[in-house]
């Protein structure tokens, strides 16, 4: 028999129509899939587009018109495309494609970004008229600049020689370098490839620096895109696409540790890294997972509405966005936890699915805590959950971002699971 005290405790802790009861999910949220799970192109039921990306959020050329389209605040639905494991047989050709309105199909990640501008206003244009020829200058000298002769590869692109070995650290200082220089020449403007504003040069660029400067630290010492002493316009250009592009950072944007993971697969024949990169596969969990600061907090959270104003179904606030998925996917994630034994071996989590839905729930009430929604005697039950922890840095070792969540809501179940 339960205690009176376990009981109560029990009792305390929301339930999950309480849960969903934020005013977000008011608000039908755009539809994403996977196609494997239909026969047929699901799309054909949909009079919106549809952008067909692939499922991990790994490939670099995907994330190009997903965030062309965020920035253009376009209504679409997603169709996730699984490029390891097989592909629906009803789907031909490569990652991205879109199906507009009118039906048409089209591929080329670039070729997609310019479509999308041409059929959406909402007042920010990726290819202004009066710089339309440096933005698509600025757009070219990617080919140019970045490493030709490498593997391909979504997960690592840019990173790896035909036979499995990571480029020269010259040969990455040389890109750094002359990407420096290119953002130099309208530095007097602004801290974007075309000066003070965001355009498609940006949108080329961002999936790949992004990746770079997570990645490229683990491959040679003292190899960090993001050193402003080193390459100050680059790291402006960083800084910026983080504080002035909230479609970037509150949605498309991947966090270091997810692209370290990612790094983890690409090796040779995707079956690890070579020896000397990981020797140098230090944690960025460290950073990702620390306090913020009252300033920094305010300023996350302006970011914040500036994306989440314009879009009624996403949550007021990262760490309520973070609930929102858990509630959504709650199912699907005691489902992956209970068939998971590093879950229960590794993480010490219940293989009991009723105790397991009480750690879920208390993890998404401590999640709204800044809603002001429960009281701090609710939380503090909540927290006191003996498995709340261990979900917590379950679900971080599990997610990748921004496959499951974008990097600000990602990073507060990572505070969670250092401070609780």
């Amino acid at each position: 028999t339960c205690s009176f005290a376990s009981s109560t405790a029990l009792r305390s802790i929301p339930k999950w129509e309480d849960l969903s009861s934020m005013p977000n999910f008011n608000h039908e949220s755009p539809s994403a899939v996977n196609g494997n799970a239909f026969s047929s192109n699901p799309s054909a039921a949909s009079n919106k587009p549809t952008l067909y990306r692939e499922r991990h959020g790994w490939c670099p050329y995907s994330e190009r018109i997903w965030l062309a389209l965020e920035a253009k605040q376009v209504d679409y639905d997603t169709i996730y495309i699984d490029n390891i494991y097989g592909r629906p047989s009803w789907y031909y050709g490569n990652t991205p494609q879109m199906q507009w309105e009118d039906g048409k199909v089209q591929s080329e990640s670039m070729d997609l970004v310019r479509e999308a501008d041409k059929r959406y206003d909402n007042g920010r244009e990726l290819y202004p008229k009066d710089i339309e020829s440096e933005v698509i200058n600025k757009v070219r000298a990617f080919d140019k600049i970045f490493p030709r002769r490498t593997r391909p590869s979504s997960r690592a692109a840019f990173l790896f020689r035909s036979d499995g070995e990571p480029l020269w650290k010259n040969e990455f200082e040389k890109v750094l370098r002359e990407t420096n220089d290119l953002l130099a020449e309208t530095s007097d403007k602004g801290p974007f490839f075309c000066g003070d504003r965001f355009t498609a040069a940006d949108v080329a660029w961002a999936p790949f620096l992004e990746r770079y400067a997570a990645q490229l630290p683990c491959f040679h010492d003292g190899l960090d895109p993001k050193c402003e002493t080193t390459y100050p316009h680059l790291y402006a250009w960083y800084e910026a696409m983080e504080k002035q592009v909230p479609e970037y950072s509150c949605k498309v944007q991947g966090d270091a540790s997810s692209w370290r993971k990612v790094l983890k697969m690409a090796g040779y024949g995707n079956a690890g890294v070579p020896p000397l990169v990981s020797e140098r596969m230090d944690n960025a969990h460290e950073k990702e997972s620390a306090p913020l600061t009252e300033e920094a907090a305010q300023k996350q959270q302006m970011i914040w509405d500036d994306y989440s104003n314009a879009r009624p179904w996403v949550a007021s606030s990262p760490s309520q966005e973070a609930a929102s998925v858990l509630i959504r996917n709650r199912e699907m994630i005691v489902a992956d936890i209970l068939k998971s034994s590093v879950a229960t071996t590794n993480f010490g989590l219940p293989s009991d699915e009723a105790e397991l839905d009480d750690a879920m729930r208390s993890l998404a009430t401590i999640l709204c805590e800044d809603s002001d929604t429960y009281n701090d005697e609710t939380v503090q039950q909540c927290r006191e959950n003996q498995y709340v922890k261990a979900l917590a840095a379950f679900l971080d070792h599990r997610m990748c971002v921004p496959r499951d969540m974008g990097t600000l809501s990602a990073a507060s179940i990572k505070r969670l699971a250092s401070s609780l």
